[in-house]
């Protein structure tokens, strides 16, 4: 059941990563979107725990959600200056690495043993998702100090992400208390950095539906780190990227490539290594 909600939030998230791609393609803004979905996330999640009386707030869950927040929220912004900043070829492949720090950090903070044969499953997910994500010829700015630097910043944000939730899973925050925090915790990072406008109505929509899928998404992450193998959840999650492959084969009619192909068996192998 784990592995399968994994499979879920990595679905959740590519849905997501489409609808962002789809509105860069309406020139709406990224941040603006991100800053509804917290938001409403924020709202939907604090109204079901309060209605339910499941929402109990504690120092800990307040600050690790925050910094969850935070990180996930710092972590889309410095892409997105990244991919304007170098070349796209290399951007999303070498963000994808961040899965690594996790799973490295379920082995070592956390102390959980891993065979080899997992290991060889986890390493074929982490390269699948830089392959898929591999674009050649692609544009770029090629500003290369202020591109590596924003690089940087989005592998720490996105690695610390994992290992914060992998952190309140352990220690027994509930999912309901670390989620409202750490929506929380975007949204007032988001408005603080931004200083975002409130009558874009589309974007608005579109935040509200990525709030949604983000809800869903990372209840089942935080499910999965809880009840399986974190070592695991985290490569299964960075595959996201296939959903995007295949949504963007169908909604805007792209043509698969020779190295999504490739990436695409080597995650199915990976998959199947993790599972004997």
């Amino acid at each position: 059941m784990w592995l399968a909600s994994a499979v879920l939030t990595a679905i959740c998230f590519g849905v997501n990563n489409t609808l962002f791609k789809w509105s860069a393609r309406q020139a709406m803004s990224k941040q603006r979107i991100q800053f509804y979905f917290y938001v409403i996330a924020f709202i939907i999640m604090a109204g079901y725990g309060t209605i339910t009386k499941a929402l109990h707030p504690s120092i800990a869950s307040v600050v690790l959600g925050a910094l969850v927040g935070i990180c996930n929220a710092n972590g889309n912004v410095q892409m997105s200056f990244a991919f304007e900043k170098g070349p796209a070829s290399l951007t999303a492949p070498l963000i994808a690495v961040n899965a690594i720090f996790p799973v490295l950090g379920a082995w070592v903070i956390f102390g959980e043993h891993i065979p080899l044969l997992h290991w060889t499953g986890i390493v074929c997910m982490l390269c699948s998702a830089a392959i898929i994500q591999y674009t050649p010829n692609a544009e770029g700015n090629h500003e290369y100090i202020p591109w590596l630097k924003h690089i940087g910043l989005a592998v720490i944000s996105f690695g610390a992400v994992g290992i914060l939730m992998k952190l309140c899973a352990d220690i027994g925050i509930s999912s309901l208390d670390v989620l409202t925090a750490m929506y929380g915790g975007g949204a007032v990072y988001l408005l603080c950095r931004c200083g975002l406008k409130f009558e874009q109505k589309r974007e608005f929509w579109l935040g509200t539906t990525v709030a949604l899928f983000s809800v869903i998404g990372f209840s089942c992450y935080f499910y999965a780190l809880n009840r399986g193998v974190a070592s695991v959840v985290f490569p299964v999650v960075s595959l996201n990227c296939l959903v995007v492959v295949f949504m963007g084969r169908y909604i805007f009619h792209e043509k698969l490539k020779p190295n999504q192909f490739v990436g695409i068996v080597t995650a199915i192998i990976g998959l199947i290594l993790t599972k004997l």
